[in-house]
């Protein structure tokens, strides 16, 4: 298998084009070529010189490929299957009407175990790379339309930090796709040294998945609680001092009878009063084998409007493709058996 280009920084382009004995200034044409122009092959890098074109195919690929099937739900959400090194990741693209998102994932599986979700249930088959990361959007056929990217697909993005911040560098980056990072979302159960590192590396959003605000009941409910516990986490996000540009939202999803009272309510904004972010209220989308239930609308207007009129922004968030398995919680490739 040939090594692909996709994902590499300028840095690596230039010891690509070193190697092979090409002048340097060729390594900034291929991460145009790559990176704002998108190409699929080789062969559309026009400014290179033929002999050049060659020596990149004999030894490298794009690392480009197509989705390998679409289903679409009937709120026009759009639900893609990629090929991975180890499988397959899906990927979600929501149209809206003054925007369009793509949630990306970052494994193939996950190893968070977490309770209510369909990729954790799953398992974990293994960690995408940087290429394989980027290629979900770049190989999007909407991707032209796109103003946001999140990273909440399949896979706790921390777990695979290495691969993630690669990619958040070709998105970011001059010499990459010059996106704002105000348009990059990357979403954690709450790995503090990921978050450590994110932080002083990135100036993307930052969304922590919550889901309770006591941390002996949360730990029934995401395994991760036992070796980042919400003091913690509460702690390192207070010292992380996240401001200005940079937005820090909480995902909480809402479990019917388990973390929608107003005990929960008032814990939930004690640990938010003294940081500068807003929560996202989901409701629960029901998977096989797990007893959660989903609450009613009005306990979950309710929820919302306590934190607001107690001093915590919060919103509900619409649920989308949930009609084609593609809602928060339901992404899953098992069974889909990619040779």
């Amino acid at each position: 298998m040939t090594e692909c280009l996709l994902g590499k920084n300028l840095n690596e382009l230039s010891v690509v084009v070193t190697q092979l004995g090409l002048p340097r200034f060729v390594a900034k044409q291929i991460a145009d070529w790559l990176y704002k122009k998108k190409v699929c092959g080789f062969d559309e890098m026009t400014n290179l010189s033929k002999s050049a074109r060659e020596q990149l195919a004999q030894k490298y690929s794009v690392g480009r490929s197509l989705p390998l099937h679409e289903v679409v739900s009937s709120d026009g959400t759009k639900k893609y299957l990629f090929r991975a090194n180890v499988g397959a990741v899906e990927t979600v693209y929501i149209p809206e009407a003054d925007r369009a998102t793509v949630c990306v994932s970052s494994q193939v599986g996950c190893k968070m175990n977490c309770a209510f979700c369909m990729t954790g249930k799953q398992g974990f088959s293994g960690n995408l790379s940087a290429a394989e990361i980027l290629n979900q959007i770049f190989s999007l056929p909407d991707s032209e339309r796109l103003t946001n990217v999140v990273l909440m697909g399949m896979g706790e993005p921390f777990d695979n930090i290495d691969a993630v911040m690669k990619a958040l560098s070709v998105l970011t980056s001059d010499w990459g796709c010059a996106w704002s990072p105000r348009r990059i979302t990357v979403s954690t159960v709450g790995l503090i040294p990921g978050i450590r590192r994110f932080v002083e590396e990135s100036e993307c959003h930052l969304a922590i998945s919550l889901h309770h605000s006591f941390s002996e009941n949360r730990l029934a409910m995401m395994p991760i609680e036992r070796a980042y516990p919400l003091p913690k986490l509460f702690e390192e996000l207070k010292r992380a001092n996240i401001k200005g540009q940079r937005r820090l939202s909480f995902e909480y999803i809402v479990f019917e009878g388990v973390n929608d009272s107003i005990r929960h309510a008032r814990e939930l904004v004690r640990l938010l009063k003294d940081l500068n972010c807003r929560v996202n209220l989901i409701r629960f989308h029901s998977i096989p084998n797990v007893d959660f239930k989903s609450p009613a609308m009005d306990k979950m207007e309710w929820f919302r409007d306590y934190l607001n009129e107690n001093g915590v922004l919060c919103t509900i968030r619409r649920s989308r493709g949930e009609d084609i398995s593609a809602a928060c919680g339901l992404l899953s490739t098992e069974g889909n058996m990619i040779s």
